[in-house]
């Protein structure tokens, strides 16, 4: 699959998820096999006024790449010059959020807002399309109705305008993440149009993406909230493409993967912080196994990346695991 000039090595995709897929996290997806790996949402307003908090949500390392930076707003000029800030930092991807449906950006007229905005979401596009030379990609739902007609006219639109593809979410504005996504939406978009298309929505095992693959005729998967916790979800999507039988991941490497998180955590925002992020974080990956409520109570007190490995240590003696370690190397910020 190729989006523009970016070819991917497999049809893995990580979903943009607010407040997770920071640099860290989206090293450890890589690590698991995952071709494309999308930051977190971004203000558009943010770059563009200087925010250096903002700022820090486009660094990036070469392990990561190609990475999709998707970036959210409203008014075309202050899209256009964000996005060409965005291709300055290193991205090999924008990528515009059709999709976010809550409050604080809807009533901005960003997100889903676009999608009940046509005139402005062409302009949008138009703008941005002109400000960057790198591949174009949107993120949309179904629109604000179950029946798909704004997600099918926004990808006519976006497709004049020089979209290079576009990911579904087959779910409503209004649904939020609950209920089902509706995957004939996905199948219709790739009936409609020539540009890749990648789905999304309701991926919670391998089984899951190769059905929709099968289903949707789609180009590529993208799994979002089964990545949290289960990074290794990815491999496991792999396996099966090629022919494995799926598996659950097994204690030990839901070990490894708290350990390479909390590596790269540490090595890239520091001791200090990136253990108060791991006082929730790494119970992630502890959910459904023996013990965990144990282990998830303990971390809360967490101060040093020491004290992180005793209680990981600690949780993998109770699970039975006896050896591990941090065998694929995640860069830090200064490799």
């Amino acid at each position: 699959m190729k989006i523009g000039a970016v070819a991917l090595e497999n049809p893995t995709v990580l979903a943009p998820l607010a407040g997770i897929t920071n640099l860290p996290f989206r090293l450890l997806a890589k690590s698991y096999g995952c071709a494309l790996v999308y930051s977190e949402m971004i203000s558009a307003n943010g770059l563009v006024h200087g925010s250096k908090k903002t700022a820090a949500m486009l660094d990036t390392l070469a392990a990561e790449k190609p990475i999709a930076m998707q970036i959210f707003g409203a008014e075309p000029g202050v899209m256009a010059a964000a996005a060409a800030i965005v291709e300055d930092g290193g991205a090999g991807i924008v990528d515009i959020n059709f999709g976010c449906s809550v409050k604080k950006v809807v009533k901005t007229g960003a997100g889903a807002a676009l999608m009940q905005d046509l005139a402005r979401a062409e302009a949008v596009l138009c703008a941005v399309r002109r400000a960057v030379s790198i591949p174009l990609t949107i993120k949309i739902r179904t629109g604000w109705d179950p029946s798909g007609d704004q997600a099918y006219a926004l990808c006519r639109i976006a497709e004049a305008c020089g979209v290079d593809a576009v990911c579904v979410h087959p779910r409503t504005a209004a649904q939020g993440f609950g209920g089902r996504s509706d995957w004939s939406i996905i199948a219709e978009v790739k009936r409609r149009m020539d540009l890749p298309v990648i789905g999304n929505g309701d991926i919670a095992s391998p089984e899951d993406a190769l059905a929709m693959l099968a289903q949707t005729e789609c180009d590529a998967v993208m799994v979002g909230r089964a990545a949290v916790g289960d990074p290794i979800i990815f491999g496991r999507i792999l396996a099966v493409l090629e022919g494995s039988s799926p598996r659950l991941p097994t204690a030990s490497e839901r070990i490894e993967a708290m350990v390479r998180y909390l590596n790269a955590s540490v090595a890239h925002i520091g001791e200090p912080h990136a253990c108060r992020m791991m006082r929730s974080r790494l119970g992630w990956f502890a959910k459904g196994l023996p013990g965990a409520s144990r282990f998830r109570e303990a971390i809360t007190r967490l101060r040093t990346k020491d004290e992180a490995l005793e209680m990981i240590a600690w949780f993998a003696g109770r699970l039975g695991v006896v050896q591990f370690s941090d065998p694929v190397k995640i860069p830090s910020a200064s490799s």
